[in-house]
Order: C-alpha cells, then structure tokens, then sequence
C-alpha cells in the first residue's frame, strides 16, 4: 500500500477520474541557486575568515568552548552558515557514537546533514525579526533546561538578534550568563551597535570580514570551473566589486550574469546587466575631464547613457578611479591588486606620474557632491554633464596659495586682478582607448606661477622651508624624514637617503627647485653617510633642552616638592 497522499503512477484518483496525468519516470530535481549549492559546509570551507577560524579551532582544541557567540558583519559574508557549521562541530559523532566537539570533519556525522539543512531537533534556529517579544524568550528559556534529544548540545541559532525588544533582552540575560552545561547559543547580526552590553558582555564577539575582491575573484572562478560555466576574468572581477565582499551577492549575480550570458559570463554582458559602463569609457572620461576636453567628456557620457549606464553611477565610477589614482601616486605598490584590470593598471599609473595630489583631491570633492545630485536630479544625464563642466574647468583654477601669488606678484598700479584661467584646449577625436593616455603627453595644465629667478637658497633648511610655503607637503616631509645631506651649494645638491625614502626622491627635489628658482639644479646622490637629517636634528635639540630643564636647580626643587609631577613642554625664556 501506498503512503497518504501519493499516487501510483499510471492510476487516477478515485473520484476524480483522467484529471491526474501520469507522474514522469523520474521527475527533474528543482535547481539551486548557487548561493545555496556553495554553501560551506566546514571551517575549511569559510573564505576570508581566517581569524574567526583560527580562534574557533584553538578554543576547540583547548577545550575551552565559550556558551555563546556574537557574529557580525554585512550581509552575505557567511554569519547564519557559520552558526550552523560551529552546531555541527559541536555535536560532530560518527557511526558508533565515536567523536567529539572538533573543527575537523572530513566526513558527515550522524547529526551533520540534518543540521545543515536546519532540520535537526537539537538545533533551534530562530529569526528574532519575526520573533520580538518577551513571551519567544521565556518559551526558549523554558525548554532549555531540558536534555537535548539526540545530539549532544542544544544550539539555539537567534539570527538579527538585534530586533528583539529591550524586554526580551532583558528576560534574556539569566539564562545567557548561567546557561546548562548542555547549551549553546549562536546569534547572528547585522547591526551589533543596537545588541545591549549586557548581552555583549556574555558573548565571544567575532566580526566576519567583507572578503576581498582577489579573494571573491578567485572563488568565483572555481565555482565556474565546477558549473563548466565559460566567464571572463574581467567579468568576475566586475561581479567582486559589484558584490562589495558580500560572497552571497557575488553567486547571486553570478547566477543572474550566467542566465544573461546563456551559459557563458563576458565582461560586456555583465556590464550591460548592471548598467554600468565600460571601464575603458570610464578612463577615457576621467582623461578628457582631467584635459579641460568638454566636448570629448559630453560625448563619452552621451555613448554610455546610449549604452544603458546610469551617469550617476558612472559619476560613481569616476570617482572611484579619482581615489585609484590618488593610490596609485602615494602607495605605487596598489597597482599590483588583481581585481584591477590591465587599463586601469597602466593608465592609472600614467595619470599618477602626470596629476598632482591637490588635483586629485579638488576632483574626488567635485565627484562626491556631484553623485548624489545627479542621481536625485530629474535630468540624470544634464546634471552630469554639468557635473563635468565644473570638474573641467576646476582643473585650470588656480588654489588659494598660487592665487596669492599670483597676486603679489600682479604690478602694484591699481587692483590687481587675477588673469582668467585659459579656455579648454578640445582635442580632436574622442578618447584614447586602452592603449595609452594622451595625458602623458599633454600633462594637466598646472597654473603657471611667474618663476622667480631671485630665489637664491643657502643652505638646505631653506629648500624645505620653501617646500612648506608651496605646500608640498608630501615633500616636505619627505626631505625632514628621508634625507641626509652631504653637501649643498648654490645649484648643487648632493644628499644620502634613508632605507625608507622613495626611489623618485631626487628627480622630484630636482623638478621642485628647477620650478622654484627658474634655472636648472643638479641633484645627485652619494655614497657618503651624510648628516643626520632634519627629523632627527631637531628630536636630539628637542631632547638636549628637555635634559637641561630637568638639570636645573629650580626645576629640580618643584619636582621633589610635586610628587609625581612631570615637564610638559619647554620653552626659552626669550620666547616668553
């Protein structure tokens, strides 16, 4: 006989006769989102975890296995699997009853596959979303003090723990603190900042990280490698920063981008999917914006918006590459990221040699406020475009201190007025295309400060002086921390450099004192030891004063007098 509620096939229902056709031989099973067919189902498994792993696995090994766990993070990172695979761990148990609590199961137990699949008796998961009150916590409370059925702990996973009320935290805090020696507990949270201390206070608290864009590549590439899925490494580095570390966002759009492609992933589909624009035509913007080309800029928004891309996700993107370059020129070794395409690689690069750092900065400003306008504006499309004027034409402004340079520099009859910034040069043709930057050639217009062939330095400590007035900060710094001077003569500068100065050091003192100065200088560098350098000259001056106002006598008497007194600062008596 049957079970209730099945029928045979190639029968009808009694009473119901020819409207059930007859059940297939063997019926297609339902498919599974990547998300879920991926899910991991041991701590090796975990990706971009490893401190949470490491920690676990010790606590495990040293038997020192805490009652309750607080994870948190964003959404995506692994915080609900994660509760589940510290359940199986728990209550890991082989065929005869052999095992223990321990992170390493390379075989499923008797409990595992009930536990993954959240159907195991001993293992409660409970979403606190739709399970708010004091009266969801006092039934917990209520059936934990029972024995656990089958496993060996009771694991009680509480997912977005911090919707429950303030009573039922509350109601809560007892059974938490002193639970049974057979409970667990394992919650699950996205906004940690509204969990209350007490509860904190009675957890192990572990923070799941976003996964890094190499990291997220990589995993993608293997899950396609396992689907005999076709995907271009460009595509699923588009699809690791879409994901922005969230690894189920990242199957997600992986299974959305493989129905797109029918069955291949290409770069370009998935940009069409998301609506986001090329990389190169990003590039090609930020070039033409960078040149003062309107024209050049209007026409790549304009072949985008045609595209399907949003131009206030392209302003997005721009901005995005603004803050890659600006990485590119102070931290060179950024450029080795595999999530970077090759274009944004070596273009980004050329743009980092040729823009300076105030540049940069006036654009990253410009982009930030220009985003959110143009994806609130009525006109997406002109309030970009307007967006790229301003961005354009700010590139041939002059800042604060050249513009008071310019004006004392302006003839002293009548009021001097600052001379408008020139018109954008358009260049023929559109961008340049991945195979270079015109930049290179034609670098960012720099307002041209009048030179000042008076400029006459005599010692070295001058230079730096100088280097703060221009407020060429990264220099400054660089020249007090970085340098030791050999020799310094009008037009000649010989110096030693630290292990940790920059290679392109001297070409960039050289490139400054040539601007400053109107003529040509010589930089070299030598093999002598050289001076200390400025940084540790004045640490040393700094010191030297210190002993000396600790050495006299009418210091010495406050100090004896005051306990536990001390010097806060020094300062000359000429200075007062």
């Amino acid at each position: 006989m049957s079970d209730i509620g099945e029928i045979p096939d190639g029968t009808d229902e009694p009473g119901f006769p020819g409207l059930l056709p007859a059940a297939p031989a063997a019926a297609a099973a339902p498919y599974r989102v990547l998300a879920r067919k991926y899910r991991p189902q041991t701590f090796a498994d975990l990706i971009g975890q490893e401190p949470l792993v490491r920690t676990v696995s010790n606590a495990f090994t040293a038997g020192r296995i805490p009652q309750a766990w607080m994870l948190t993070g964003v959404r995506g990172v692994g915080k609900t699997t994660t509760a589940r695979i510290l359940a199986r761990a728990l209550n890991y148990e082989t065929e005869g009853g052999v095992g223990g609590p321990t992170v390493d199961m390379p075989d499923l137990g008797i409990h595992c596959r009930a536990i993954m699949e959240s159907r195991h008796v001993d293992v409660l998961e409970m979403d606190a979303a739709s399970h708010t009150g004091v009266e969801n916590i006092r039934q917990l409370t209520d059936a934990v003090r029972y024995s656990p059925a089958q496993a060996r702990y009771k694991v009680y996973i509480i997912d977005e723990v911090h919707m429950l009320s303030t009573p039922a935290f509350n109601a809560f805090l007892k059974t938490l603190e002193e639970p049974p020696p057979h409970a667990k507990f394992v919650f699950a949270t996205t906004e940690i900042r509204k969990v209350p201390v007490t509860i904190l206070s009675r957890c192990q608290r572990f923070d799941l990280r976003r996964v890094d864009g190499a990291v997220l590549t990589e995993h993608l590439a293997r899950i396609c490698a396992a689907e005999d899925v076709q995907a271009e490494p460009d595509a699923l580095s588009t699809i690791a920063r879409a994901a922005e570390g969230s690894v189920r966002d990242a199957l997600s759009l992986l299974d959305q981008a493989v129905s797109h492609g029918s069955g291949t992933v290409a770069a370009a589909a998935v940009r069409d999917m998301l609506g986001l624009a090329d990389r190169g035509q990003v590039i090609d913007l930020f070039e033409a914006a960078m040149r003062g080309d309107v024209p050049s800029a209007f026409a790549v928004l304009t072949a985008g918006w045609n595209a399907g891309a949003d131009p206030g996700q392209m302003l997005t993107d721009l901005a995005a590459f603004t803050h890659l370059v600006t990485r590119l020129k102070l931290v060179p070794e950024a450029a080795r990221d595999p999530v970077l395409t090759e274009a944004e690689r070596v273009r980004g690069a050329d743009f980092a040699r040729a823009l300076s750092i105030r540049t940069l900065s006036r654009a990253w400003q410009i982009l930030s406020k220009a985003a959110p306008e143009v994806a609130a504006s009525p006109k997406p499309l002109a309030a970009a475009e307007m967006a790229l004027v301003r961005l354009a034409y700010a590139a041939d402004l002059p800042t604060p201190d050249e513009a008071l340079r310019r004006l004392r520099a302006a003839p002293a009859e009548g009021a001097p007025e600052l001379p408008p910034p020139p018109p954008p040069a358009p260049r023929s043709g559109g961008g340049s295309g991945a195979g270079g930057t015109a930049l290179a050639a034609s670098p960012m217009p720099r307002p041209a400060a009048a030179p000042e062939p008076a400029t006459a330095f005599r010692r070295f400590e001058d230079v730096v002086a100088m280097a703060g007035e221009r407020r060429e900060i990264q220099l400054k710094t660089a020249l007090e921390r970085d340098v030791r001077l050999v020799r310094f003569e009008d037009g000649h500068v010989e110096l030693a450099l630290t292990e940790r100065a920059a290679p392109g050091l001297p070409n960039e003192l050289t490139r400054a004192l040539n601007a400053w100065t109107g003529r040509r200088w010589m930089v070299t560098v030598s093999r002598e030891p050289g001076q200390p350098t400025l940084a540790e000259k004045r640490d040393a001056s700094e010191r030297e004063r210190r002993h000396d106002a600790t050495s006299h006598p009418l210091v010495q008497a406050v100090l004896s007098s005051f306990p536990g007194a001390e010097i806060a600062d020094e300062t000359d008596a000429d200075d007062t």
